[in-house]
């Protein structure tokens, strides 16, 4: 399927599975690398860093926990610029070394409100890996520790992202060619 369309919209193909799975099993050495004998608690974002997540835990060798919080920021194909947590944390952070995995980082603000709070919580350290970064729609100064690609700031579906929770389910990632 090179076009598709979901709800009102057409999206092309953009990243197909084998390109993404590379990005990924290089954030999983680095990871690897980074955290060698540490344990770290790894606090996946849902709903869209699934499949990056499952994905990521294939190469994962290193000794770690996993849990998942909820949050959202989107409503269609806009950031509401407010973020909602939907299901929160249930293990204790304080002095611990945390891995914050997102699907997609483009504007910074669900990152640096988890980051805050994790911070606040008394978290050790706190790095982020995301599968994808739009760095011309990133707003805030912070660093993002593991990327798998760098995208331009196009509207995408697909490897657990979605348009109105659809299309997540697809094994590519798609962009948007009509609004």
């Amino acid at each position: 399927m090179s076009r598709i369309k979901v709800h009102d919209k057409e999206f092309e193909i953009y990243i197909p599975q084998d390109q993404i799975e590379r990005a990924i099993k290089k954030v999983a050495e680095n990871i690897n690398r980074d955290f060698a004998g540490k344990n770290p608690l790894f606090l996946i974002v849902l709903n869209g860093a699934f499949m990056f997540a499952a994905e990521l835990f294939k190469h994962v060798e290193i000794e770690c926990e996993i849990s998942f919080v909820k949050l959202s920021s989107y409503h269609g194909t806009e950031s509401t610029s407010v973020v909602r947590e939907l299901i929160g944390l249930d293990h204790s952070v304080a002095k611990r070394n945390i891995v914050l995995v997102e699907d997609i980082i483009d504007s910074g603000l669900t990152m640096l409100y988890t980051t805050d709070k994790l911070m606040k919580l008394e978290a050790a350290d706190v790095k982020i890996a995301t599968l994808l970064f739009k760095p011309k729609a990133f707003k805030y100064h912070y660093p993002i520790d593991y990327i798998g690609m760098e995208i331009p700031n196009d509207f995408i579906i697909g490897y657990g992202l979605d348009y109105n929770e659809h299309a997540r389910n697809l094994p590519d990632i798609y962009r948007i060619v009509s609004e």
